[in-house]
């Protein structure tokens, strides 16, 4: 069996399907399996002109050279772009277990995922969280890290999609430990650093003050830094948020641990948008994704750019060769 890597295009309405399309245009080689409806993708490169063939394919078929191959998975309502609609929602879901179930059988090496709606989904009354947290489910994983890298720049979370109000009760030794753990396991065996310097960024500003703007650094990162002080690696923090994504404070570094989506991720989309790839650590199989949303407003219009998607496919190329 070749490499291959599943890949689901995410909401049906949004652009993944239009960006799957252009980058099997662009690139035809690369060894892609779309998790998907292949109407829904055969209507989409009509509506594009793109002569892109797509052949439904299951496991232990032969590929056919040039072609888009996608395991069937059929949608619940006919696809209007930009439009969404809670009848497509287990669709998605759908797909992502599919493909899942292709990485975990061993068919496919990797799952590559593009964007899906957060906000259709639980409008269709599956409590949905992000790809993140239902990979890990579907895996029986406890605990899993999302990390964005573009380039040297890479930033770990400690928790992900949570109101900002139930952030601080979710900061505690095993949150920030294990996040600090899986994320050093991982920059070892899936990038290759064999003694990695991790920046662990405190919660409040400048880290608390002493104790005067907030006591979860003093009380709880900074003994969670010190319990993985064995961890044959290089720990600082808790440092500064304002003052950690300077040049020279990321040259000392390989990773910054962010403890809340929006403490870290603005820099790092700043730095990358459009070039930076979602690394979910911590699961048993690898999983990149794009780094953008479904952009509904300009669906089916034909100005999707499929860079972030490339980007996400050679990040899982990349570290299939590093786990081989």
């Amino acid at each position: 069996m070749p490499l291959l890597l599943a890949v689901t295009p995410g909401e049906p309405a949004g652009i993944g399907p239009e960006c799957l399309l252009k980058l099997h245009a662009l690139r035809p080689d690369l060894p892609l399996v779309a998790v998907a409806d292949p109407e829904l993708l055969r209507g989409a490169a009509r509506g594009l002109a793109l002569d892109v063939p797509v052949q439904e394919w299951a496991p232990g078929q032969e590929l056919t050279p040039g072609a888009l191959h996608c395991l069937p998975v059929p949608l619940a309502a006919a696809v209007r772009p930009g439009n969404l609609d809670t009848a497509n929602a287990p669709y998605v879901l759908d797909t992502l277990r599919r493909a899942t179930g292709l990485v975990q059988a061993g068919d496919a090496a990797a799952l590559v995922t593009g964007p899906v709606h957060k906000g259709v989904i639980n409008d269709a009354g599956e409590a949905f969280t992000g790809h993140t947290e239902f990979l890990a489910a579907l895996s029986d994983v406890d605990r899993v890290v999302m990390m964005l890298a573009a380039g040297g720049l890479r930033v770990a979370l400690v928790t992900t999609h949570l109101p900002l109000s139930r952030v601080p009760a979710a900061i505690t030794p095993d949150s920030v430990g294990s996040a600090i753990r899986i994320t050093l396991r991982a920059l070892r065996e899936s990038f290759g650093i064999a003694r990695p310097r991790v920046q662990v960024l405190g919660l409040n500003p400048h880290a608390g003050e002493g104790g005067h703007l907030g006591h979860e650094d003093d009380a709880v990162i900074a003994p969670a830094i010190a319990a993985c002080g064995d961890e044959m690696a290089d720990l600082s923090g808790p440092v500064p948020a304002d003052s950690a994504f300077t040049p020279t404070a990321l040259e000392r570094c390989d990773a910054v641990l962010a403890m809340y989506h929006d403490q870290g991720l603005p820099v790092l989309k700043h730095a990358g948008f459009g070039r930076a790839v979602n690394i979910t650590l911590g699961l048993p199989f690898i999983r990149t994704s794009v780094d953008h949303g479904t952009a509904l407003d300009i669906a089916g219009r034909g100005r999707a750019d499929p860079t972030s998607l490339g980007h996400a496919v050679d990040q899982a190329l990349a570290l299939c060769g590093t786990r081989s």
